[in-house]
């Protein structure tokens, strides 16, 4: 269901129900959301989120059971990955409909190639996202395709994604985990910072405070101005 790897920092999780275009179901939902945990707690610097074969997600599997113990594990999943501390990248292989844009949005960055689409059709299907899902979609995209996505069911292929902001970088999945080797050198606590503070509420003032203090008061910074003295390239430790 979920194939995970890793390279040095990197952390891949490939999405694996091919045969149904990688939809979300519930089980989906729980081992995306675990797996990212465990990847964290390894010490992963990056993780990647891309799909097997031509699909990224194809949404939500219409064949399985909708609910509110789905739901609950849907918006727990993408919500989490929204707030742990290490940079994620989608590496949107193809389509990202529905819960597969949600999903695209839910990560950091997204890395889109050629054949990537995104759409959340919920007006043609007579579901519904949460405003987290609508609002996340204007600040990314900007209003006016938020509102066509959203209002006339239109989607996004790459290049229109790649103009307004949805997409960050046109890709394969190749180059985004090259970028993500890239990111992972860089300082782990600013990233984390900087995740938060761009993820976050006033709820989080408090946090954000704390980590902004850990950030200047942390050996990565002494590591920073050492490596400009002995001109090279600073080792972050994330301490």
């Amino acid at each position: 269901m979920i194939a995970i790897s890793r390279d040095a920092d990197v952390v891949v999780l490939e999405l694996q129900r091919e045969d149904r275009r990688n939809a979300l179901n519930l089980e989906l939902c729980r081992a995306i959301h675990a797996a990212a945990d465990d990847a964290v707690a390894d010490g992963a610097r990056v993780i990647v989120v891309t799909g097997q074969g031509t699909a990224f997600c194809a949404g939500a599997d219409l064949g399985g059971v909708y609910g509110s113990e789905f739901l609950d594990a849907l918006y727990a999943m993408l919500h989490h990955l929204t707030k742990l501390p290490v940079p994620i990248i989608a590496a949107v292989n193809g389509p990202a409909i529905g819960a597969g844009t949600q999903l695209a949005m839910a990560c950091d960055l997204r890395v889109a190639d050629e054949t990537a689409r995104f759409a959340v059709p919920t007006a043609r299907n007579g579901m519904a996202v949460d405003a987290w899902t609508i609002r996340t979609l204007g600040k990314l995209a900007g209003m006016g395709p938020a509102r066509r996505l959203m209002l006339a069911a239109e989607s996004l292929d790459r290049d229109a994604a790649l103009a307004c902001g949805l997409a960050d970088r046109a890709g394969t999945p190749a180059d985004a985990i090259a970028w993500a080797h890239e990111i992972a050198t860089f300082a782990p606590l600013t990233l984390a910072h900087n995740k938060l503070v761009l993820n976050g509420s006033r709820e989080d003032d408090e946090a954000i405070a704390k980590s902004f203090a850990a950030v200047w008061a942390s050996a990565d910074v002494q590591e920073a101005a050492e490596a400009r003295l002995e001109k090279r390239a600073p080792v972050f430790r994330g301490v």
